[in-house]
């Protein structure tokens, strides 16, 4: 049980996120729909209290930066040049693979996007992504165990 509480808390954390936790669950032998189910459900909910605490976390993190003298990150720049090229759709359904969840929808919504739209892509980008992670990482995962057996 411990392990699984694992997976949901990786999965809301930034930075750990789905793409490398559903796939370490999986391998470390948990049950694949358990660890999709959970690491979509803790993903999705701290993108949920982002998308909320959006206003204020933004007005932070701006005092932040100004007090630290900071200009924007690596991570930040590509999240803005997707943005440009693909909109918000693009940025969030590449965000996974690229930046991360958390930052993709940070970034959607400091350039202007609609929360509700945000919320709405950010849902479909996790659960894409979870099920792409999870079903990869199974099959293949699966694949290896039973070909070292032969």
């Amino acid at each position: 049980m411990w392990e699984y509480f694992l997976v949901f808390l990786g999965a809301a954390i930034p930075w750990l996120e789905i793409a490398l936790v559903v796939p370490l669950g999986i391998v470390a032998g948990l049950s694949p729909v358990w660890v999709m189910v959970l690491g979509f459900t803790g993903n999705l909910l701290t993108i949920m209290i982002l998308i909320i605490a959006f206003d204020r976390i933004n007005i932070w993190l701006m005092k932040r930066n100004e007090e630290k003298g900071k200009s924007q990150s690596k991570r930040s720049k590509r999240a803005k040049k997707v943005w440009i090229k693909y909109g918000l759709l693009g940025l969030l359904l590449l965000g996974p693979i690229l930046i991360g969840t958390h930052l993709a929808a940070f970034i959607g919504m400091t350039l202007g996007a609609d929360k509700k739209l945000t919320m709405i892509w950010s849902t479909l980008s996790i659960a894409l992504w979870v099920l792409v992670f999870g079903i990869i990482t199974a099959l293949g995962f699966d694949f290896f165990v039973h070909e070292s057996i032969l």
